[in-house]
């Protein structure tokens, strides 16, 4: 089945928040930002911005009627600025003006007097000034000081990732409306409707029920809009709260950039120990996330790291910190893999650099040390792995010994130009880590037409968990799909969702769907068993394709003739179904537990082309076996594993975000920050379905696709450096993501001075 949104995007009808059709009374938001990083406010004059034409309204931390906060996890966050300012882009004040140019010149206009502080934008200056979002977390199994003793290798190094820009199509907006009742309606680009209605009800001083939030559709999200799309509907709520009209924020591409928090960067240490036959005895590693000015989703990203931080590996003995270090940055946040790709690539990181000691190619510790099924992750939780079939599955199916045998002929023949191969496994938990998060719930009403339609928690981001939830009712129905409608979420009809994030969207609110239609599709068989008569059992009744069987003999009885005797019986037609994932647990105050529903394996296989005179790279091909365990669309899935690598590949190797030491952005348009385009794809994806007959807790057994595919893409990193190191095996090519073409460079010819290559 097509993605139900294909043919509206095609033909440009879908509709976004700045495709709703503006009233005449609509007033438009822009928001005063700090131009500095760290300071105390002395003084805000709004009088010029006040007495332009058209300007309304001028809000400031002084009109907010309930509190001046939205941090999610840590209440450290202002919707507004109050006495000091944290980073660079934090809004201060929000204009209401007759136009959106309007609002946007007013906001040039405001001066403010601040008294600048020191600026903090490295984590571990922060972590020595103990400048913390909370307290450090660590997970540990076994004795590493122990094992370490009876190690043949042990090897210390250092790593970073740098951040990412979510540059999701559509920017942060929001539209809200006063209604009757003083309650405010808002029309949000979020992934988290529930914390824009909460939050926003916060703010306003009321109480939730008088908060309605409705999401259509996103133009992408990424994590991005979890939790950052709560201060723009709240500021937008708050005007229209205050000033009794609707208000509208959509925010520019370059201010997008520069006020909302990206993936958080980090930096670590590690120690890995190996025994001669290669098997990893041990594993420290200390972790620094740069959360930026407040909390926001810091410490949860923070948290996945320390649950991916071994990734495919049964390592006994693992002592893993990790640090929220509190700096004068936008806020970092939610991002696909959401922390997981952070830990792995450290992991990598410490595999790579011991393979140079032991000199054997990385994929032989790789290989040696895959988790097994019965392995204990360092968590606590008992692994069903399928990462040695993925393994041995990609080896066979990608002949990957004759696929070695020509990266070293080529090596061999070639000076100035050197190939790279790398294989990057995978293992990516599917469960939000809080547990409490993991439930849904899902509407359904039957009309009386035979039509049907479905609300349910779940927000349309690209990803097509809608036609996901579309194919969940016709099968359980049995009916033709064309009879089903999904709604758009909104919190009125679907109350307390989670956010869609975690990869487990699609698992949650279509476990709530496929629940409420058995239920109805229960009812109906009871109805249609009367129909039959009475020596008829419903036992003995089914729904097949829209006709109704007795003992597998179809009768005359059509659904919607069903339906239309259902409801003249009476019959109740609608259903509200609720799900949450059973087994899951984990304590926090001993860092263990079963914390996930299943785990999504893989491995790519990954080769590149580097240009050892320019330091400029091709990826001529990745090969993967993905896990998808029996998925229920695969055009959806291999979109969304296409898309999730090329987006990490970005990550390894050109998307580099750069701040200054002032904290200001410096990458802040799409001409300084660059991500992948067609020429910069590689010229061969491959993806091979791993074939398994394991039972799991994914919807219908198709396991979920959405962030588990980015970390595919940490092995172009990889496959770069084994380059790199055929042309100058003495290179120390440092484990410092992304891999731009100059670091390719810097790393060729370490040498040279960077002003001699200029």
């Amino acid at each position: 089945m097509k993605n139900i949104d294909s043919v509206n995007h095609t033909k440009g009808l879908s509709v976004y928040v700045d495709d709703i059709p503006v009233t005449i009374d609509t007033l438009f938001g822009a928001v005063y930002a700090s131009p500095i990083a760290h300071g105390i406010i002395k003084k805000i004059n709004l009088e010029k911005a006040a007495s332009l034409p058209g300007v309304v309204r001028i809000l400031t931390a002084t009109d907010i009627p309930g509190i001046n906060q939205i941090g999610g996890i840590v209440k450290d966050e202002p919707l507004l600025a109050e006495d000091m300012v944290h980073f660079a882009g934090m809004p201060v004040a929000f204009i209401l003006a007759t136009s959106d140019a309007v609002a946007r010149h007013a906001a040039q206009l405001i001066e403010m007097d601040i008294e600048p502080l020191p600026v903090i934008t490295d984590p571990r200056l922060a972590k020595e000034k103990n400048q913390l979002i909370v307290p450090p977390r660590t997970f540990k199994t076994g004795n590493t000081k122990e094992a370490f003793e009876q190690c043949h290798y042990v090897v210390q190094g250092t790593a970073h990732t740098n951040g990412q820009e979510h540059l999701y199509i559509e920017t942060q907006g929001a539209y809200a409306f006063p209604v009757e009742h003083s309650g405010i309606k808002i029309y949000s680009s979020t992934q988290g409707p529930t914390a824009v209605q909460r939050h926003t009800a916060d703010v306003l001083g009321i109480p939730m029920h008088r908060i309605e939030v409705d999401v259509t559709r996103l133009g992408g999200g990424f994590g991005g809009k979890e939790d950052q799309a709560t201060a723009w509907a709240a500021l937008c709520a708050l005007g229209a709260f205050i000033v009794k009209k609707p208000v509208k924020y959509v925010l520019h591409r370059m201010e997008d950039m520069r006020m909302t928090g990206k993936r958080n960067p980090y930096t670590a240490d590690y120690t890995i120990g190996l025994n001669k036959d290669l098997k990893i005895l041990a594993y420290e590693v200390t972790f620094y996330q740069n959360a930026g000015a407040a909390a926001d989703l810091s410490p949860a990203v923070l948290e996945r790291t320390l649950f991916h931080c071994t990734n495919s590996y049964y390592i006994p003995n693992v002592l893993a910190t990790a640090y929220s270090c509190k700096t004068n940055l936008p806020p970092n946040t939610a991002f696909r893999g959401f922390g997981g790709p952070q830990g792995m690539f450290v992991i990598e990181s410490a595999i790579a650099k011991a393979a140079d000691v032991a000199g054997v190619p990385a994929s032989t510790i790789q290989e040696k040390n895959l988790i097994e099924t019965g392995d204990i992750f360092p968590y606590g939780q008992k692994a069903e792995s399928e990462a040695r079939a993925s393994w041995s599955t990609a080896s066979d199916t990608f002949n990957f010994k004759q696929t070695e045998e020509s990266v070293i002929a080529f090596n061999q023949k070639n000076k100035l130009v050197k190939k790279g191969l790398s294989w990057m496994p995978i293992c990516f938990g599917i469960s939000f880590t809080k547990t409490p998060m993991n439930n849904a719930r899902a509407l359904v009403h039957i009309y009386s037409d035979g039509s049907v339609n479905i609300s349910t928690g779940a927000v349309e981001m690209g990803q097509g968990v809608q036609t996901k939830m579309l194919q969940v009712a016709a099968q359980v129905l049995s009916i033709q799909t064309d009879r089903i409608k999904v709604n758009s979420t909104n919190t009125y009809r679907i109350a307390n969702t989670s956010p869609s994030a975690a990869s487990a969207t699609a698992d949650l609110n279509g476990a709530a769907v496929q629940i409420a239609c058995t239920t109805l599709l229960n009812r109906l068989l009871q109805t249609a068993a009367r129909l039959l008569g009475n020596e008829v059992a419903p036992e003995n009744v089914s729904l097949q394709d829209e006709w109704i069987y007795h003992h597998q003999n179809k009768t005359e009885i059509h659904w919607k003739q069903l339906v239309s005797e259902a409801f003249i019986q009476r019959v109740n037609l609608s259903e509200h179904a609720h799900y949450a994932t059973p087994v899951i647990h984990f304590n926090p105050s001993i860092e263990k537990g079963h914390p996930f529903a299943y785990h999504v394996y893989g491995i790519a296989l990954t080769e590149v082309t580097v240009d050892c005179i320019r330091g400029t790279y091709t990826i001529d091909s990745i090969r993967i076996v993905h896990d998808f365990g029996k998925s229920m669309n695969t055009d959806i899935d291999y979109g969304q594993i296409e898309g999730g690598l090329v987006q990490g590949i970005g990550w390894m190797t050109m998307e580099e975000i750069v701040f200054d030491d002032k904290g200001i952005l410096k990458s802040n348009a799409l001409s300084t920050y660059k991500v992948p385009d067609i020429y910069s794809v590689p010229a061969t994806i491959e993806i091979v379905p791993l074939l398994t007959q394991k039972e799991n807790m994914a919807i219908l057994q198709s396991k979920a696709v959405g962030e588990p595919p980015l970390m595919y893409g940490i092995g172009t990193y990889f496959a770069i450096r084994n380059a790199i190191l055929a042309f100058n095996p003495s290179s120390p090519v440092a484990f410092d993501a992304p891999m731009t073409p100059e670091k390719v460079l810097m790393a060729l010819y370490p040498h040279f001075s960077h002003e001699a290559i200029s």
